[in-house]
């Protein structure tokens, strides 16, 4: 489909969502379906839910977050289920603030800006169709056409409670053009928009002394006063403040707390009692979500002024702390990049995942917990085993310091210094050494950094090297085993069968001659040996290996070389030593023979097809393991 056609599509689609009809046949519309008149807080709820949500762990993840929100499921769980679906219910949540507090860069704009956008598309889709009084500056709910007195049975009859009231303009109207005849005035379908200023608003807080709460409520149109005569009358007024056009969706407001206090107590009625005072009218009705968003410091300063205790009842805070999973932290800088001129530049395998574990490490705490430290929780944190510690260890460790996450480094300034890495490089290519200097160079260029602080990241920069220089080595090794993934597996296959006939005091009859052998103990320890299995409890670990595999073959499974982690392990580091030898001297060697150079460029060869290297990077890693190797 062309361009043209697109737009025509487009066109179709537009011509679709407009429908125009009286408050009678709306009301209608909303016997057949309930739904049609949800409020604010609901149809939020409803938009998210929409896109559907697993649960994993005993946890919920909202597939809404899922392509731009990255390492924080537990405090969108709690965003969702703790607030909006609550909210949904009509519970009291939904008379208060929702504040969203974080570090920088930590993701509460980015919500934000999903929610509204998300809404936007929502309510231009069936399920989330959205009406209005026509005519309305306010995009009002029509069914506040109804009457008090009638309310009582409209309400028994659809099975909804009806809030709020007519805005003054529309009051004008019902009497002016409709004569007061309800049932006659238009309604229409309306689609959320922040750009036409239809149920999503901004405001953002500038210079307390210039800054004029019309930005908020509205303002007369002195244009008109000669016209109608009066300020109170509702034509002479523009109903175009952020809390005007915000009716019906989502109001967010930048910056709160550095807010002036005349702003704050119009936010103050409006989430407790539904209504804010504009002009000199009385109280108009909005149904919106107020969503804010700070960092700690400007809320602690917000709580220490006693003139705000008012306030502080009227909020839900929510903690958005930076996410603490590399795998996750990874996904962040690759959605920045994308974002960038930096896409086009080639970013050599664990250049960002470097960078990730200096940011993790930046943002944990120190446990009390015994043999527990800072790399071995990350670790933990990002799904790994490490040694016996279990899942339910990583609950304990987070329990422990719930303000985790909350200061650290944040992802933009990785992302800066990739930025600059480039600039400095001959060519389009960066690699994980590349970035670990960047960070390190730009430690005196960040203003929010205390000497502290960057003694602590330069430690954790030499540990992310450590970690990279056991990477770069297991890389590099990998490649040059030639068939790795069926060296592996047969390896693998011969330690069973000696395994097995060691517990069974079986012997093992050899494949070329046919003759029964004694259990090749040898064999067995010096697998056992790389990952630490003592001679006193090798007999421990067969047993556990053979009641592993009864165990699958119970349920069926087959019992392979990705079925047991220290296992796999085990023969990975027993391959890579036999081949130490060979990897030194070849990747060493000033002038390669013809030999050497055949197998370094099969090893570049694989390195790039395999596992994402460039020529340039491949040949850096080979360098570099070399230089590691031969120390």
């Amino acid at each position: 489909m062309d361009l043209l056609e697109r737009l025509r599509e487009h066109r179709r689609q537009e011509e679709h969502l407009a429908w125009q009809g009286t408050f009678a046949e709306y009301y209608e519309l909303v016997k057949a379906n309930p739904r049609i008149a949800a409020h604010a807080h609901a149809r939020v709820y409803d938009m998210i839910v929409s896109h559907g949500v697993e649960e994993a762990g005993g946890r919920k993840r909202y597939r809404f977050f899922a392509q731009d929100i990255f390492g924080l499921d537990e405090a969108l769980e709690r965003l969702v289920e703790e607030y909006f679906h609550s909210a949904a219910r009509r519970l009291d949540v939904r008379k208060r603030i929702l504040l969203l507090m974080g570090p920088v860069s930590g993701g509460k704009s980015t919500i934000v800006t999903l929610l509204k956008r998300g809404l936007e598309a929502y309510s231009r889709t069936e399920a989330g169709a959205v009406y209005a009084i026509k005519g309305c500056p306010m995009h009002e709910e029509p069914l506040h056409l109804i009457p008090p007195e009638l309310r009582p049975e409209a309400q028994r009859e659809l099975g909804i409670p009806i809030e709020g009231s007519l805005c003054p303009a529309c009051r004008v109207m019902l009497r002016e053009e409709y004569n007061g005849i309800v049932e006659d005035v238009l309604v229409h379908r309306i689609a959320l928009s922040e750009e036409n200023r239809v149920g999503i608003g901004t405001f953002q807080p500038s210079d307390p002394k210039s800054q004029d709460i019309s930005e908020l409520t509205g303002s007369i149109d002195f244009s008109t006063i000669t016209e109608y005569g009066s300020e109170s009358d509702p034509r002479a007024y523009r109903f175009d403040g952020e809390l005007n056009i915000a009716n019906r969706g989502i109001l967010e407001m930048q910056e709160m707390l550095k807010m002036d206090e005349k702003f704050l107590w119009h936010l103050l009625s409006l989430s407790q009692e539904g209504n804010f005072k504009a002009g000199r009218f009385a109280l108009i009705s909005a149904d919106e979500v107020i969503i804010a968003h700070t960092n700690e410091e400007e809320y602690r300063h917000f709580i220490a002024n006693k003139k705000n205790e008012a306030l502080h009842s009227r909020i839900i805070v929510m903690p958005i702390p930076y996410n603490l999973r590399v795998s996750d932290e990874v996904r962040i800088y690759e959605k920045l990049i994308k974002q960038s001129e930096l896409h086009s530049v080639h970013i050599a395998p664990h250049a960002l995942h470097v960078a990730a574990m200096v940011s993790i490490l930046s943002r944990l705490k120190e446990s009390a917990k015994q043999g527990m430290d800072l790399v071995k929780k990350m670790k933990l944190y990002d799904g790994e085993d490490v040694d016996d510690f279990k899942p339910k260890d990583v609950e304990e460790l987070k329990r422990e310091f719930p303000d985790e996450g909350m200061s650290g480094i944040d992802p933009r300034y990785v992302v800066n210094r990739i930025s600059s890495a480039l600039v400095t490089r001959e060519h389009d290519c960066i690699g994980p050494l590349d970035v670990l200097r960047a960070l390190r160079s730009g430690l005196h260029q960040h203003p929010s950094f205390t000497d502290e602080d960057r003694e602590k990241i330069l430690n954790f920069i030499a540990i992310a090297r450590q970690e990279y220089d056991e990477m770069a080595k297991t890389e590099v090794q990998k490649a040059f085993v030639y068939s790795f993934e069926e060296s592996a597996r047969a390896l693998f296959d011969k330690y069973l069968d000696n395994v097995e006939a060691y517990c069974h005091w079986q012997r093992v009859k050899d494949p070329v001659t046919g003759e029964e052998l004694d259990p090749d103990e040898k064999l067995m320890r010096s697998i056992e040996e790389q990952i630490g299995v003592s001679d006193n409890a090798k007999k421990a670990f067969r047993e556990e290996i053979l009641i592993r595999i009864s165990s699958y073959a119970r349920r069926g499974r087959r019992f392979d070389y990705n079925s047991h982690e220290r296992l796999k392990e085990a023969i990975e580091k027993k391959l890579f030593a036999d081949m130490k030898d060979v990897i030194r001297v070849t990747t060493s060697a000033a002038n390669p023979d013809p030999d050497q150079l055949k197998r370094l460029n099969d090893v570049i060869a694989r390195l790039v097809d395999e596992h994402g290297y460039c020529e340039i990077c491949a040949n850096e890693l080979l360098r570099y393991a070399g230089s590691l190797l031969n120390r």
